[in-house]
This record gives structure tokens, sequence and C-alpha cells, in this order.
């Protein structure tokens, strides 16, 4: 995995993924955590960050997925569990298979990475703005996914 401690602060490559189905979107937390990100995870050594998200999905879910785009590059900066944070986040267009068992709205899906047991489930788009989802530019994001590639920088920490 393509993250390292620096002095002063934490780098992290990483992927995720947008995954939104008949107005909802599948978002994830850590079970006891008070907020959401996407799915996905770290990049490792050598590995297409297309690769990454599809074999991020067959960890997590156990399932396949199809990469459609690239919609976001986020120069994220942020702090997390007392620790300064740079990450450099791709954020991919997503679809599952027809017959997914992720597609059942009513279901939430429990997974672990790195032995933290993390929960995913769907909202619906108009309820992204309203949680706690980060980073926050996605709040609003998701609501009107750009037609093309976009970069955004995002600067929790205020520099």
């Amino acid at each position: 995995m393509i993250t390292f401690e620096l002095t002063g602060g934490f780098f992290n490559y990483r992927v995720a993924a947008i995954v939104e189905h008949d107005g909802h979107v599948l978002v994830g937390r850590e079970e006891v955590g008070d907020f959401w990100f996407l799915p996905g995870g770290r990049c490792e050594l050598m590995e297409s960050s297309p690769e990454a998200v599809k074999r991020e999905f067959q960890e997590e879910f156990g399932v396949g997925c199809n990469v459609e785009r690239l919609v976001w590059i986020a120069e994220n900066f942020f702090t997390l569990g007392g620790r300064t944070c740079h990450e450099i986040g791709l954020y991919f267009l997503v679809s599952l298979p027809s017959d997914s068992q992720l597609l059942d709205k009513a279901k939430r899906f429990q997974f672990t990475d790195a032995a933290i047991g993390l929960e995913a489930r769907w909202f619906p788009l108009a309820e992204i703005p309203s949680i706690n989802l980060v980073p926050a530019f996605l709040r609003t994001g998701l609501l009107d996914l750009p037609s093309t590639t976009q970069h955004i920088v995002w600067d929790e920490l205020g520099h």
C-alpha cells in the first residue's frame, strides 16, 4: 500500500468508488465511526488505480465491479486521530452487475479492513448533503457529477 509517515504528517494514496444506483449512493464507515466515506482503499505499488478499485471491491464486498471513468482527482488535507494527513484520492464512477447482492438498498453490509469493523449502506442522494460524508466536497459534488475529470484541492487544515 502506498502510505507512509513523514515528519509533520501522514501521506496516503487512495482510490474510491462512486456507486450510484436508482437515486442512491453507496457509502461506508467504521462501525463505531462518526463519518461516512466512499468505498475504496489504498493503492499498492505498481497497481493501476482502476485495478485498485476492483481489488478493493472484491476484498471488501466479495463482488466484482466495472470502473467506468475517473471523476475527481482530489488533494485532501485533514486531520484524523490527531494526525495531519495529506491524501491524493482518485474518485471513479463505478457500476455493479445487475445481479449484484450489493444492490439491495435495505441491507447494511458488514466487512473488515485491517481488522477494523466497517459497514456500508445506501443513502438516497437527497440525504447526502446532510450526512457527515468526507471529504466534504462530496456532499454537493455527488448531486451533480461533472462530465469531465476535475481536480479538487480540499484543505481542512487552512493552509
